[in-house]
């Protein structure tokens, strides 16, 4: 250790002077709370946006091969599918608008007719699945979403009217009286009351479509944060002439919402830390203004303005890695804590714990932060102390 380290390390951890111990004290506890509010509320929000992720991917296919026409022939091109490296489930499907007739009110509705074999290649509706089979899903059944059954109090063996609008030449709405067989419950509210699933060949009747037409087909690969890449593969086998679009494309402006809000909260939570950064400046300046005699001395004896500004700078450094560290252990704590302990009503958010998610990135860019703030406070006292004359030192004694 040599003299400027040993220096700074005295200057904090004297004894005498209760008030110097206490602004240090002071300092410390702020830079740690500020360090440990950002690693709590960053993996808060980044476990509840994977959380969100998940639930997406659970009921929308990772990507969808539509045409404005629709897709016709699709078995034939779901095989072709399959073929490509990295798809793990090809199924089709049907998505419409509906109106649901419920004592003489219409509500709007979304249908989706899917092929109960192969759906469960692509999301995850079989594991959603709370009351009922998805095998049961046959002609004339619906398989309805928790928040709609919920508001009207169907149940299992229940009927309901749905209205479609017509497609095609007949042009005209049709009512139709579905069974209910199924409860599905994906988490997501809009899902949950929008959405009710038909069986295909019930959807193409609902819809007025041909039997080897579709609205898509709904593709599952090994790596959903790549299908953008899987996009681009399937346009280079195929061509222009299909619309393919990807679950990011999809929830592309709530995935971007998510961002700002997660670095907005960021920059907002890095003030505290810049705030705490002051307590470091007043106990540096405070420090300086107290050891002007050892100042002088040192000066007297050789000390070069160098030396005495790494006394004070790495004394403010101390400080801050002091609370960055304790800031770091206890943000950490609190994440384990808040994941382990802390429940959460299971009926809204369908999951009984906070989805604390820690990342090594957010982490390494708050400590970073922390340490660049606290260094930056470090360069006026520092300066100060090493302007400082020895004569204009030595002639306060």
């Amino acid at each position: 250790m040599n003299f400027e380290s040993y220096i700074s390390y005295r200057y904090l951890t004297a004894k005498k002077g209760r008030f110097l111990a206490f602004l240090n004290f002071i300092s410390i506890a702020g830079v740690a709370i500020g360090v440990a509010a950002l690693i709590v509320v960053i993996s808060v929000m980044t476990g509840f946006g994977n959380n969100l992720r998940e639930k997406i991917i659970g009921t929308t296919p990772h990507l969808m091969i539509e045409k404005e026409t629709g897709v016709k022939d699709f078995d034939a091109l779901a095989q072709k599918i399959r073929d490509v490296e990295g798809v793990k489930g090809v199924s089709p499907y049907i998505q419409g608008n509906v109106f649901l007739e419920s004592e003489g009110q219409a509500m709007g509705l979304m249908a989706r007719g899917i092929n109960p074999e192969t759906e469960g290649q692509i999301t995850k509706v079989t594991q959603y699945l709370k009351q009922g089979k998805l095998s049961d899903l046959t002609e004339d059944t619906v398989i309805i979403g928790s928040e709609l059954a919920r508001y009207f109090d169907y149940k299992l063996g229940d009927s309901i009217t749905i209205i479609s609008l017509g497609s095609g030449i007949a042009g005209e709405g049709w009512r139709h009286k579905l069974k209910i067989v199924g409860v599905f419950k994906s988490g997501m509210t809009d899902f949950d009351m929008n959405l009710v699933l038909v069986n295909l060949k019930n959807a193409q009747h609902i819809f007025n479509l041909p039997e080897n037409v579709v609205s898509g087909l709904g593709i599952k690969i090994d790596e959903p944060y790549k299908a953008d890449d899987m996009k681009n593969k399937i346009y280079g086998l195929f061509g222009y002439g299909f619309i393919v679009k990807t679950w990011i494309d999809i929830n592309r402006n709530l995935f971007e919402a998510l961002f700002l809000e997660k670095w907005g909260l960021f920059i907002i939570l890095t003030l505290m830390v810049l705030v705490a950064s002051f307590n470091i400046i007043s106990t540096l300046v405070v420090t300086v203004s107290s050891k002007i005699h050892d100042i002088g001395i040192l000066k007297s004896i050789g000390a070069t303005r160098s030396s005495i500004r790494k006394i004070f700078t790495k004394q403010g450094i101390y400080i801050g890695s002091m609370g960055t560290f304790w800031g770091l252990v206890s943000g950490l704590a609190i994440c384990y804590a808040l994941r382990t302990y802390v429940k959460v009503p299971q009926d809204i958010y369908s999951i009984d714990h906070v989805p604390v998610d820690v990342q090594l990135f957010d982490v390494a860019a708050i400590v970073l932060a922390a340490m660049v703030i606290s260094f930056v406070a470090t360069i006026y006292p520092a300066l100060k102390a090493a302007n400082l004359q020895p004569v204009e030192a030595l002639r306060h004694e």
